[in-house]
């Protein structure tokens, strides 16, 4: 849950530094944060404070991670 909650703090603070012009937190450190599980909050938030939501390509390699880390124990479970 740590995880979840430093990401969704590091995305809320991106976005606060998008509103005032300032130096933003790369994507590729958001989607390390995702990969790590912070997809949980990330996601939610997307929508919530309405950051990243339209931007294309990073709403796709989101989503991607959140179906591949649903995916790993469904698969895991299955092939046991």
């Amino acid at each position: 849950m740590v995880i979840n909650i430093f990401s969704a703090l590091t995305f809320m603070l991106d976005k606060h530094f998008a509103s005032k012009q300032k130096q933003r937190v790369p994507e590729f450190t958001l989607h390390i944060f995702e990969i790590l599980g912070g997809f949980l909050l990330i996601i939610p938030l997307m929508y919530i404070i309405k950051h990243k939501n339209r931007k294309f390509k990073y709403y796709i390699v989101t989503w991607l991670i959140a179906i591949i880390w649903i995916a790993i124990p469904i698969f895991v479970l299955i092939h046991e």
